[in-house]
């Protein structure tokens, strides 16, 4: 029998408003990097690296408004990131305009949420965390 093929996450895209606020945002919080995009996108976007060859496209989206879904047990997207690091991160994030969100459900490793500018909820998980059992 074939083991179908291991998947990855290869990008995921968010509408905006303001792309150069949006990659603003990004690459001064999280430290993502700006990449090059193709040249056969007709609207403002950024692609940014946000690690292990796995990407974030912004695209422009006139009247983009945020889904009313955006929450802990809604949509939102997750990234590891180093446990002693998390003081930095919330000040950089709080600095650069988001709302640091309390989990509802309580895990045996700590995270924490955060609104972005643009209205998405993003959850960050201690990186070096045992799975939940």
């Amino acid at each position: 029998m074939n083991d179908p093929p291991l998947t990855r996450l290869h990008h995921f895209t968010l509408a905006t408003r303001d792309v150069i606020a949006a990659r603003e945002f990004f690459l001064n919080t999280l430290g993502w990097k700006q990449i090059s995009r193709p040249g056969n996108i007709d609207i403002e976007a950024a692609w940014l690296d946000i690690g292990d060859g796995q990407q974030l496209h912004l695209l422009h989206v006139e009247q983009f408004e945020v889904s009313p879904f955006e929450a802990e047990f809604g949509r939102h997207f997750a990234f590891d990131y180093p446990l002693e690091e998390f003081p930095a991160l919330k000040e950089r994030l709080i600095t650069h305009g988001a709302e640091l969100i309390d989990p509802i459900r309580e895990t045996p490793f700590e995270r924490f949420f955060f609104r972005e500018p643009n209205g998405y909820i993003l959850e960050v998980v201690d990186a070096d965390r045992k799975p939940e059992a």
